[in-house]
């Protein structure tokens, strides 16, 4: 594990901006392109990972911040938007609404303002670590934090266990 001083510029410039340039980017030499492997290189629980998800509600981006093991439900992000419908985002439409590819998309930072909504149970932790603009590297941010710096609304949007 490394801090690198050449993380993802984009990236880089938000955490400046939001005044958050303190904040440790960690790199590895293997993937954190996954929920599973950022936990497996962070060492952390599979929970504390916030996985960046882009759906399209009427059309329209949506960001949705899920902790790592869970799995969003597409209809509870419906109801919460009240959009018509809600479907998950192709990489090409994620890469233009954020600035970066699937597995390296953060939480903030992006080319496109997105409605954001963050999933309740991220607040279980006191800190969670999320995609830093590549699938390598990765940051570590109280929940509340996190979700105030994305602009999140607060939801319940997590698929029912079992």
């Amino acid at each position: 594990m490394t801090q690198s001083a050449a993380i993802n510029p984009r990236f880089a410039h938000a955490l400046s901006a939001l005044g958050l340039g303190h904040v440790e980017v960690r790199t590895f030499p293997d993937s954190t392109r996954t929920a599973a492997e950022a936990a497996a290189a962070i060492g952390c629980e599979l929970a504390q990972i916030v996985k960046s998800l882009v759906f399209t509600a009427d059309g329209e981006p949506v960001l949705v911040l899920m902790d790592g093991a869970s799995r969003v439900d597409v209809d509870l992000v419906r109801d919460a938007l009240g959009a018509t419908e809600v479907k998950r985002a192709d990489a090409a439409t994620v890469r233009a609404a954020t600035g970066y590819a699937i597995g390296g998309v953060p939480p903030f930072g992006h080319v496109t303002k997105m409605r954001v909504l963050a999933d309740r149970g991220l607040l279980a932790h006191e800190t969670v670590w999320a995609a830093a603009g590549t699938p390598h590297a990765v940051f570590a941010l109280e929940p509340k934090m996190l979700i105030q710096h994305a602009g999140g609304t607060l939801a319940d949007v997590r698929e029912a266990a079992g």
